[in-house]
């Protein structure tokens, strides 16, 4: 008998009498007597239980570490102790011939498989060929593989061809740190690994292909978060040719709900179209251009009613608040909430209550007490309203509103339906901004959109700083649950407005072709309108599979400080192989 004649999820009733041979890793064994026991077996597909009922096997099972491979030669019966929580539970296999494939060497692993999940996560990565037998967490990568095969499936479907991009490229100005590669070939320069196939994609565009799309590899050298893994990470990449907005909104509106509906943890997700909210709104209403709409909150203003309320903080700065209606938080509960989002807004918070007399009560309520009619009036209060209040600059109010609005949502009761996939997109994204560290001029969303108004636009926004902060450009964010999948663009086709919009932040045409020349020269040659996007994989991964950590569905992730502890990346390497990229280290002295 070659091989295995099933899996270890395989057998039924119906197999009952079979002659069988299964592998797989013998994950226990309880021991009932020196010619009685009861052997678990785990392959990719489940387990099955083994009786083992002769001291000979018992004794040569009794010799094997737990996590060994064997194999299993033995007949079906039915179980006279069945478990209902197993596929296989109403069978079981009498083994007539046990054999040894893999021994695990070691007496005691380095976690329990089943609660590899409870263990230290750098310890987790260092094992984590151990980790993914973990059935718990192999089931989010079998998941990632299912959904990366049905959009590509639903891609293919709307008639978008794959193709591949290369990974070795020229370093561009995409917004993080690049990973350079040296070249062996030409002394001194160097290739750098994509953090988007942005040029490549649009030159596709430009080349004649209509509909592009790849799962992509993106490169990054940048902080981890949760919902960010150092290093790579994997893009949905889509462009249309002869395309606008609409048109990529239309598309992924098709692909994405039925998938989320499909795999997620909750069955519900929009349906077509998605809610449009435009850029400043969003920061207005929700405090953030990644809302969360399934809270049942919105920022309100409080700066007519407050600013000059004789309270330090609000003196001639924007006032935002937040109102929970019957809210029902004690004053430790109130306390911890402004202490959390003061650290993660960096904007102090402040509060007060109606009572349910309608009295002003607690926090800053003796500042609020004398205008009591008007901040009731302007908020819309009722009796036991709860009101959270931060203040500063519009942005700095904004940003600490929405970090109360989402902490009081997803914290407490009655404010948000939670059961569901809330999409919605972020549009008219102003194409300047002030950069925070360089005071300057900047593009705000990515220099190679298409503003709106075109040409005519950019020369009025040319005429001061002021006008440039007020034009907008065609790009937009997909949003699904607060979490932000990936942005796009109605992308710049003309030279002639490509290189007027990288005037206004102080570059010429020669810096232009210097920086984008393959693209600057296609498009000389008749570019369409093309547009694109390209929402995160790992993310949407996540968000389905309703983990809060990106590194629970990346097969092997790198840990938070961008290392591979399994592997041991990054690594030194051997001083010839340095030489043939005729590279040179140089200790910095001030680490020494």
């Amino acid at each position: 008998m070659q091989g295995r004649t099933h899996n270890c999820g395989e057998l039924r009733l119906g197999d009952v009498g079979k002659q069988v041979k299964l592998a797989g890793w013998f994950e226990n064994l309880r021991k009932v007597s020196k010619n009685l026991g009861f052997l678990v077996l785990r392959d990719f597909y489940g387990t099955t239980q083994v009786v083992v009922e002769t001291e000979e096997i018992m004794e040569q099972l009794s010799g094997l570490n737990y996590e060994s491979t064997i194999s299993v030669e033995g007949t079906v019966r039915e179980r006279s102790s069945k478990n209902d929580r197993l596929p296989t539970g109403e069978i079981e296999v009498v083994p007539e011939k046990v054999e040894l494939l893999g021994r695990c060497r070691y007496n005691e692993l380095p976690f329990q498989i089943n609660h590899s999940k409870d263990a230290d996560e750098n310890l987790r990565l260092k094992y984590r060929y151990l980790d993914l037998r973990n059935p718990a967490v192999k089931d989010k990568i079998i998941l990632r593989s299912k959904i990366v095969a049905d959009l590509r499936q639903s891609m293919i479907a709307h008639d978008f061809l794959e193709i591949t991009t290369p990974i070795l490229t020229c370093s561009s100005p995409e917004g993080a740190r690049d990973y350079l590669v040296p070249s062996r070939n030409h002394p001194g320069k160097f290739y750098a690994l994509p953090q988007a196939p942005q040029q490549f994609k649009q030159l596709l565009m430009a080349s004649g292909f209509d509909r592009y799309f790849q799962i992509a590899p993106c490169f990054r050298d940048e902080d981890a978060r949760a919902d960010r893994s150092p290093g790579e990470f994997y893009q949905l990449d889509m462009e249309m040719a002869f395309a606008d907005q609409e048109d990529v909104f239309t598309v992924l509106e098709d692909v994405l709900p039925p998938i989320f509906s499909r795999y997620g943890i909750y069955k519900s997700a929009s349906r077509p179209p998605f809610r449009r909210i435009a850029y400043l709104d969003a920061m207005d209403r929700y405090g953030t251009d990644k809302p969360d709409l399934r809270i049942h909150l919105e920022v309100q203003d409080a700066t007519a009613a407050l600013e000059d309320c004789g309270f330090g903080p609000f003196a001639g700065q924007t006032v935002k608040a937040v109102v929970a209606h019957s809210f029902a938080g004690t004053r430790k509960v109130i306390d911890k909430l402004c202490a959390d989002a003061e650290v993660q807004s960096g904007q102090k918070a402040y509060w007060f209550r109606l009572d349910e007399q309608g009295e002003v009560v607690g926090g800053i309520s003796k500042f609020v007490k004398e205008r009591k009619d008007t901040v009731v009036a302007a908020l819309g209060l009722k009796p036991g309203d709860f009101v959270a209040l931060t203040a500063g600059s519009l942005k700095n109010a904004q940003k600490g509103a929405g970090v109360l609005l989402k902490m009081i949502g997803t914290r407490f009761d009655g404010y948000m339906d939670k059961e569901n996939y809330e999409f919605c997109w972020i549009v008219d994204f102003p194409m300047y901004e002030i950069g925070e560290e360089s005071g300057e001029l900047e593009f705000c969303h990515n220099p190679f959109s298409m503003p709106q108004g075109g040409l005519a636009a950019l020369e009025e926004a040319s005429k001061s700083q002021e006008k440039a902060l007020e034009i907008l450009a065609y790009q937009y964010d997909l949003v699904c649950n607060g979490v932000e999948l990936s942005s796009g663009a109605v992308r710049n086709h003309d030279p002639e407005i490509m290189i007027k919009a990288f005037n206004i932040v102080g570059l010429g045409e020669e810096d232009v072709k210097a920086k984008f020349p393959a693209m600057y020269n296609a498009f000389c040659y008749g570019a369409p309108p093309h547009a694109g996007i390209a929402p995160g994989v790992d993310r949407m991964v996540m968000l389905i599979a309703g983990e809060e950590s990106i590194r629970e569905i990346i097969p092997f992730p790198m840990n938070k400080n961008a290392q591979d502890v399994m592997m041991g990346a990054p690594a030194e390497v051997e001083e010839k192989q340095l030489r043939d990229v005729h590279i040179q280290i140089v200790k910095d002295e001030k680490k020494a």
